[in-house]
């Protein structure tokens, strides 16, 4: 099984101005393991396709994890953030299911 260590952002939304929200990105690193690798490229009906990846990650997680785990926006995998799909809670890990590339933009 391969291996992993890397960045997982977390996501909290602030008020900024009456009415304005922004999104706050907070990173903490982990290991686990690469539980599923699989690619697929979706016909989105642009000039390019969208390269979307199935992998499932599990990673050890901490207290700060457990807690926050609803919040988790992308990992950092192979110098690109994925952004998180599904998380499954199976302690003493969590599952993240990966998507398409994450644009900045929160879930």
């Amino acid at each position: 099984m391969e291996k992993f260590y890397g960045e997982v952002g977390y996501g909290f939304r602030e008020k900024t101005t009456p009415g304005v929200y922004k999104t706050r990105i907070e990173t903490r690193n982990y290991k686990g393991d690469i539980v599923q690798n699989h690619r697929r490229l979706n016909d989105s009906g642009y000039l390019n396709d969208t390269i979307v990846i199935s992998n499932q990650i599990s990673i050890v997680a901490d207290a700060y994890a457990y807690e926050n785990f609803m919040n988790i926006q992308y990992v950092e995998w192979l110098g690109t953030k994925w952004k998180v799909i599904a998380v499954d809670v199976s302690r003493p890990r969590l599952r993240l299911t990966l998507g398409e590339v994450y644009n900045g933009q929160e879930n």
